[in-house]
């Protein structure tokens, strides 16, 4: 008889308390893992930078109140650190530019409580005696830093306190994944599946309605705590199919040989059936008119763009020739990502059992990998109506 695993069915707090990125400095850490986040955002960057010339600026600055700007989703690795020097040297260069001195800045890196903020909080350089040592020296920050545990999908800071709000490659993240989907006598029940790629319309309207319910709390939230004149430049996987259940590179990346090991140690006798079932990622890519749907429902911004960018392949490997190194590089950003529910679901070592799975078959289709695994992205620029 296959052993149950830890077999949890996550509840919308039960995932906020245990979802995160893998922290740590491992190999399959995902601070060693986001390569490709990091390329994604820096060909964004301009984008990033016309959504900072779209806030107003407090002409002359004042002296007591501090540019309040948030990285929400901001995970452990040094791509937060890095936007977040962006948008200071910009905001910097735009009051230099009007003849004013720049203001003190805060910056607060905000993720759920299950973020290793340990490893984030000691990647921070220390800060500098001045804004000019700052800005001559990568060795110093010009900003007072704060991190603040919780979940985006619920008011994380004081009515207009923030300036600008940052949010990359963590929206599509759902607050839980949908009940139905988990859920034996309903039509949506993802029998088979630990994704919605590939899966019944059923299943896939329950997940894109519980993301735009998402989506339009995350909103909802952001309109009371940013002030008057404030922008918020928004970044997360999204698909150019009108069909849901074709989830692009996200389903390539957890529908086809994520799913297949999840079947194998079925197969194996290693789990059941339903300790698979019971199992689902909870990811949505969505369309451009989904997401645009729910903001427009809000109606609190106004909408500067709005596009789907290409982002690239996930995978960031030096010889994409080695079959080997693919594998392990699909393995590893899997398990970067979804290796803690993982853990949390079948236990580490069935886990463990799992990704090595996900390597072999990984490697076996390496060249497919290559071509196929590419990322689109939407980019939405808001300013606070």
């Amino acid at each position: 008889m296959a052993p149950e695993g830890n077999d949890v069915i996550v509840s919308d707090r039960k995932l906020e308390m245990i979802l995160s990125m893998k922290g740590g400095n491992g190999e399959a850490s995902y601070a060693n893992n986001s390569q490709a986040q990091a390329i994604h955002a820096q060909s964004m960057l301009h984008l990033l930078r016309e959504t900072l010339d779209n806030i107003q600026l407090m002409e002359p600055p004042s002296e007591t109140i501090p540019f309040a700007l948030a990285d929400l989703g901001c995970s452990c690795g040094n791509n937060t650190l890095y936007i977040v020097d962006v948008i200071i040297k910009h905001i910097t260069k735009r009051y230099e530019a009007s003849g004013y001195e720049p203001p003190e800045f805060s910056a607060f890196f905000s993720d759920l409580p299950s973020n290793d903020f340990n490893t984030l909080f000691q990647l921070l350089p220390p800060i500098g005696s001045s804004m000019e040592e700052c800005l001559a020296s990568d060795t110093h920050r010009s900003y007072f830093a704060a991190g603040v545990p919780g979940s985006f999908y619920r008011r994380l800071f004081p009515t207009r306190s923030i300036d600008f709000f940052h949010s990359a490659f963590s929206l599509h993240w759902l607050s839980q994944v949908p009940e139905s989907a988990l859920d034996k006598r309903s039509m949506a029940y993802n029998k088979g599946k630990v994704y919605i790629h590939g899966a019944n319309e059923h299943t896939a309207n329950a997940y894109k309605k519980q993301f735009q319910t998402d989506l339009a709390a995350f909103l909802g939230a952001r309109s009371k705590e940013m002030k008057r004149g404030g922008s918020m430049f928004l970044v997360c996987l999204g698909r150019t199919s009108a069909d849901p259940t074709d989830q692009g590179g996200p389903g390539i990346l957890f529908g086809t040989h994520f799913q297949d090991a999840w079947n194998d140690l079925v197969q194996e006798g290693l789990i059941t059936s339903e300790n698979r079932d019971s199992f689902n990622i909870p990811v949505y890519a969505s369309s451009l008119q989904e997401f645009k749907e729910v903001v427009e429902a809000n109606g609190s911004f106004v909408i500067n763009k709005l596009e789907v960018f290409k982002g690239g392949s996930p995978l960031v490997v030096k010889q994409p020739d080695d079959a080997a190194e693919v594998g392990q590089a699909l393995a590893n950003s899997c398990r970067s990502v979804a290796g803690v529910l993982v853990d949390a679901h079948i236990g580490d070592q069935l886990s463990e059992e799992l990704f090595k799975r996900v390597e072999r078959r990984g490697s076996c289709y390496a060249k497919e990998l290559i071509e196929q695994l590419q990322f689109f992205h939407i980019v939405a620029s808001l300013s606070f109506a």
